[in-house]
């Protein structure tokens, strides 16, 4: 073999590796910028350290504990490897906090608790298997005995402000029947009886230590979890701007003390239809307000 053609080859090897180089890196750049090819070349599943400081309202998670390390971990990859859906909390939590939050302090309540309300119900209208309803999932009963009015015609456990303030009221209750916030937390998903059953069955006090049902198993975790994620959102991978957040407009309030026949006509005369005004008054359930006992009610109207 010549030496001229020893270095042609030499220089084709050369060019073809890095044509396959550049192709490599192209591939993987349009991996990340064009969502058609997908993000498979530059995705990775990590496993995730668990921060020393994880709490529930200043009470410490004991992470030496292997099997409370292991449920902790379980809840934190669940909810930073389900992005579709911390994408979604991240969002409707900037719609709802800053109404929330607020209140919480009003009434006494560590701010860690609109994180109960997140687990809860992700901050959607949507009403659990179970019956439970509103953003702080309030069962019909325990609604009503806290003087919340439910039937088919108003039901408050949908009213952000009222259901609020129950929710401090029972919470609060559990706090001093139980001593520790976390316990209380434990038995807004169990019931103050579910959980002190089980404690005195099994001669505990912590809720770290009582083995409880699965629901309740987790709870409290996923609580934290979402905590830690959406107060460290980018430690967790979720990128985003200001303006891909949701957000509610801004409300003024009208005192009605009769019925309304038609709330589709009464939302008419304030530049509004129907879907608009209920988005704002979803504890309104029908096209109506009976309002017999000529019951002082608050209706919201969002500013045009």
């Amino acid at each position: 073999m010549s030496n001229t053609y020893k270095i042609i080859s030499i220089l084709s090897v050369i060019s073809v590796t890095f044509l396959c180089v550049n192709a490599i890196n192209k591939t993987e750049s349009d991996a990340i910028n064009d969502p058609k090819i997908g993000t498979h070349l530059s995705y990775k599943i990590q496993a995730l350290k668990l921060p020393d400081n994880l709490n529930l309202a200043g009470e410490q998670v004991p992470l030496e504990i292997a099997d409370v390390k292991e449920r902790m971990e379980r809840e934190l990859l669940v909810n930073t490897y389900w992005q579709s859906n911390g994408l979604l909390l991240l969002k409707r939590a900037n719609k709802y906090f800053p109404i929330i939050e607020p209140l919480l302090a009003k009434y006494g309540l560590p701010d860690d608790f609109k994180y109960l309300a997140l687990a809860e119900s992700g901050f959607t209208d949507e009403t659990s298997s179970v019956g439970a309803a509103g953003i702080w999932h309030f069962m019909r009963t325990t609604g009503k005995e806290y003087g919340l009015e439910i039937n088919n015609n108003v039901d408050e456990r949908y009213h952000i402000e009222k259901s609020t303030k129950v929710a401090a009221e029972y919470l609060k209750k559990a706090k001093e029947r139980f001593g520790t916030w976390t316990l209380a937390a434990a038995s807004y998903n169990a019931g103050m009886y579910g959980v002190s059953r089980r404690m005195e069955e099994q001669q505990v006090n912590s809720y770290y230590d009582a083995l409880l049902p699965d629901e309740t198993e987790r709870y409290i975790f996923r609580i934290i979890a979402l905590k830690e994620i959406l107060s460290n959102p980018e430690k967790y991978g979720f990128v985003f701007d200001k303006e891909d957040l949701y957000s509610l407009p801004k409300t003024y309030t009208i005192k009605v003390d009769t019925a309304i026949t038609n709330i589709a006509t009464f939302a008419k005369g304030f530049g509004l239809n129907y879907k608009e005004f209920k988005i704002h008054n979803p504890w309104l359930r029908e096209n109506k307000l009976n309002n017999k006992s000529r019951k002082l009610y608050e209706i919201k109207i969002p500013v045009k």
